[in-house]
């Protein structure tokens, strides 16, 4: 399971380009033997049984990451742009002594009494060295040990098995039809969920080429499309909204796409409408979580809804439920519990934590609100923590968030909950406007009310910023927001 692919295509095809990134493009058989020298040294290196890496996007993160799992080993993919708080708990957490990194990054990792293996004392083409004999996981070993973003706690270890991740690329491959031909832009850090299933797993699973960006620029992504004619466009909502702000872009340099899918948060309809009047091309959304290998939907060419985050992978099963944990009629709002074999193994070293996610029956408990509709198509309202109670009222900030960017002044829009004492909570809108646009507050109540908000959806503040605070991976920090609205109420 998973690095048997690799190995394959190095002897079927051993001169076909595999990766290309900034160093240069690599063959089959050179990743394969990077991933072979790397996993013959971790074997010799470490007794521990989890390696870290902190690592960019780009041929050394693939080859150490089949390398760690040729080693017998699980991997532990690093979020370099994490405090070092966050950073220090995982190493220790995660109980690795090994990490895989480059000179650039070596410094998040000082004062530590980790072993250092530099990825650039090793030689770029290795000589073609026959692999160790394979490791036989089973299907429930640990293959990836992937932190969460850490956004409203410190980071949690999601415990991914071969059969977790085996089985989401199979499903995603299916689902979306993905073939050989296609070729990847990998924009997204591998060291996320959506990145390393999406734009390492599959295409080395397919032998399809992927072209690796260890930085997201919009003018780099444009050019690597025109250049290398990506089929494969993934990404996060921010990354598409910067490509819509190119002035040299066209219709024209997405010729060679088959499909683009956002992931991560939702795609704001002012982008999913924007971007296809422009080049032609829809943005299709997928859903998924760490805890979920992470594809467990997906909207794909030959079946797709505006709105919604698409199907279910085949093997993927859901219920929507009300507080009391039972299901709720079709097309109503509840929780999204999802079930299958993708689903994490478990938290690490967090039994409880376990247990309150993960239901007797193998459901998973997302937190996250959501509807299906009579085709099967499921709809992400929320997330169940992030819901105001509004004088009785529940509030979706998606919801308002929506109508606030349908607005012609306002660029981006987040809405939190703050304690009131006469509503129980009251909500508050952060804006971002365009550039040389400006909003007042009167106005936006006056356009939320002609566009169908009900009055107590309407934000009681308004909070305009220059920009959104985020995660590395694009998702706004509802949780900083929350706390300076916190403050509008003292």
């Amino acid at each position: 399971m998973l690095f048997e692919h690799l190995f394959a295509h190095a002897r079927s095809r051993p001169q076909e380009i595999a990766i290309t990134d900034e160093s240069g493009q690599y063959t089959y058989q050179q990743v394969a033997a990077m991933a072979t020298g790397l996993g013959i040294y971790l074997a010799q290196q470490t007794q521990a049984p989890h390696v870290g890496l902190l690592l960019p996007a780009g041929v050394g993160f693939v080859a150490a990451f089949y390398g760690t799992l040729l080693a017998g080993k699980a991997v532990v993919p690093i979020n370099f742009l994490l405090g070092d708080r966050e950073v220090a708990h995982v190493i220790k957490n995660s109980e690795i002594d090994t990490v895989v990194t480059i000179p650039q990054l070596a410094g998040r990792l000082q004062n530590t009494p980790l072993k250092v293996v530099d990825l650039t004392q090793l030689p770029k083409t290795p000589p073609a060295l026959a692999p160790p004999p394979f490791p036989s996981p089973k299907a429930d070993d640990l293959a990836v040990l992937m932190y969460t973003s850490g956004t409203s706690a410190l980071p949690k270890g999601v415990m991914l098995t071969y059969g977790n991740l085996q089985s989401d690329v199979d499903a995603a491959i299916e689902l979306a039809q993905l073939e050989k031909r296609h070729v990847f832009l990998g924009v997204i850090p591998l060291f996320h969920a959506f990145g390393m299933t999406a734009m390492m797993l599959a295409p080395i699973q397919l032998a399809a080429p992927c072209i690796y960006m260890a930085r997201f620029s919009a003018v780099g992504a444009m050019e690597n499309v025109r250049k290398h004619k990506v089929s494969i466009l993934l990404g996060v909502p921010s990354m598409f909204a910067a490509l819509l702000h190119l002035k040299s872009a066209s219709a024209e340099d997405f010729a060679s796409i088959y499909v683009i899918i956002s992931g991560g948060e939702p795609l704001p309809s002012n982008v999913r409408e924007a971007f296809p009047a422009r080049y032609g091309v829809p943005v299709l959304e997928g859903y998924g979580l760490t805890e979920t290998s992470p594809v467990i939907a997906l909207n794909v060419p030959q079946s797709s809804r505006a709105g919604s985050v698409g199907k279910l992978v085949p093997g993927a099963t859901l219920k929507i439920t009300d507080e009391q944990g039972h299901i709720v009629p079709e097309g109503e709002s509840g929780e999204v519990w999802l079930k299958g074999p993708m689903i994490m193994k478990g938290y690490y070293k967090l039994p409880d934590e376990s247990a309150t996610a993960l239901t007797g029956d193998g459901y998973f408990k997302t937190g996250d609100l959501g509807r299906m509709d009579a085709d099967g198509f499921l709809y992400i309202t929320g997330r169940k923590k992030d819901l105001i109670i509004c004088a009785g009222e529940k509030v979706t900030p998606r919801e308002v968030e929506e109508v606030l960017m349908q607005h012609p002044a306002i660029a981006e829009a987040a809405v939190v909950g703050r304690k009131d004492d006469s509503r129980g909570e009251a909500v508050v809108a952060f804006v971002v406007t365009k550039p040389g646009q400006t909003a007042r507050p009167d106005e936006v109540r006056i356009f939320c009310r002609e566009h169908g908000l009900a009055h107590f959806k309407i934000p009681r503040d308004f909070v305009f910023v220059e920009d959104l605070p985020r995660s590395p991976t694009g998702k706004v920090l509802k949780r900083q927001l929350a706390e300076k609205a916190r403050a509008l109420g003292t």
